[in-house]
């Protein structure tokens, strides 16, 4: 039995949740509203204040669907309650970021600004050299903030780029004179 997938989900007060025919899931919360379809080979049952996910069988696919099936409803129940959020770090002389409306525009050492659009459910907030992303949805949010270090990773030698706050960028000996 998968240790993840055999834990309860508790949905809190406020939240409610509907399983529609098709294994489609829907969570509605003060924060927002989420909707997925999930694997029809999985058995989704709400009790009460919990969610349950069990498996119909101990088939490979089956076992590989069962703990992520939960992770993914369990995110949804904590995406409408609390929201997630990534913070990113820039890094670098004249690397600024700044808001205009709800483009995101970065100077990073180009030739040109690049400019961002928030995506739909996703707010960015831009603090000195910090810039956080939040929303409701774990992927939306994380996949944002993935293209946005995407524009200027760190480099290893002098750590100039734009980082996640919590990430460890491995540093490299520069070049050494001739002996």
């Amino acid at each position: 039995m998968s240790r993840i997938g055999k834990l309860p989900i508790e949905v809190p007060a406020g939240v409610t949740v509907t399983i529609a025919e098709g294994n489609v899931m829907t969570v509605q919360g003060p924060k927002g509203t989420l909707a997925r379809t999930f694997d029809s080979a999985m058995n989704i049952v709400q009790e009460g204040n919990q969610v349950l996910v069990t498996r119909p069988n101990d088939l490979k696919r089956n076992r590989s669907l069962h703990g992520l099936t939960r992770t993914l409803i369990s995110n949804m129940v904590e995406g409408v309650t609390t929201g997630f959020n990534k913070v990113l770090e820039i890094n670098g002389v004249g690397y600024r970021a700044q808001k205009q409306g709800k483009k995101l525009v970065l100077s990073l050492g180009y030739s040109h600004p690049v400019e961002m659009e928030d995506p739909e459910g996703i707010s960015s907030v831009v603090e000195g050299n910090k810039i956080t992303i939040s929303g409701i949805s774990k992927e939306h949010v994380g996949q944002f903030a993935a293209e946005i270090r995407f524009k200027r990773p760190p480099e290893p030698y002098k750590g100039k780029g734009i980082k996640y706050i919590d990430e460890v960028i491995r540093r490299k000996e520069g070049k050494t004179g001739k002996k």
